[in-house]
C-alpha cells in the first residue's frame, strides 16, 4: 500500500511537471508569435522538441521521486499524460487521437521511460561494494 502511494505521488509530480513546462512554453511561444513575424509552422520543430523535453523531465522527476522501477514510473507518467491529452481532445474538440499523434505519444512513452530510468539512477544513493 505504501509503495503504491509513493508511486502514485511520483507519477503525479511527473505529470504536473510536464503540464507546468507546457504552460510556460505555450505562454512564451504565444508571445513570440504575437510580437514577431514568426508563424506556427516555423516553430514546429521547436514545439516538438520542447514537448519531448518536457516529457523526459516529467519521467525523470517521477523516477527520482519513486526511487525504484523508473521504467515503470516513466511509462505510467507518459500514459497519464496521454490520457489527459486524450480527454482534452475528446471533450474539448470532439476528436480522438490520430495516427500521427499516436506516433508522437509512442515517442513520448519511450522518452519518459528513459527519463524515469535516469531519474532513479541519479536520485538513488550510491551503494558501496
Amino acid at each position: 500500500m505504501i509503495e503504491a502511494k509513493r508511486w502514485g505521488k511520483a507519477v503525479f509530480y511527473g505529470v504536473f511537471t510536464i503540464l507546468i513546462i507546457a504552460l510556460i512554453s505555450s505562454f512564451l511561444l504565444s508571445i513570440l508569435l504575437r510580437f514577431t513575424s514568426l508563424t506556427e509552422d516555423s516553430l514546429f520543430w521547436v514545439i516538438t522538441s520542447i514537448s519531448f523535453l518536457a516529457v523526459f523531465i516529467g519521467g525523470f522527476i517521477a523516477g527520482g521521486k519513486g526511487k525504484e522501477k523508473g521504467w515503470l514510473l516513466g511509462g505510467a507518467t507518459a500514459v497519464a499524460y496521454t490520457g489527459i491529452v486524450l480527454l482534452f481532445q475528446f471533450l474539448g474538440y470532439g476528436k480522438t487521437l490520430s495516427q500521427e499523434s499516436l506516433l508522437y505519444h509512442g515517442g513520448f512513452l519511450i522518452t519518459s521511460i528513459v527519463g524515469g530510468m535516469l531519474g532513479v539512477n541519479i536520485s538513488s544513493p550510491k551503494r558501496q561494494a
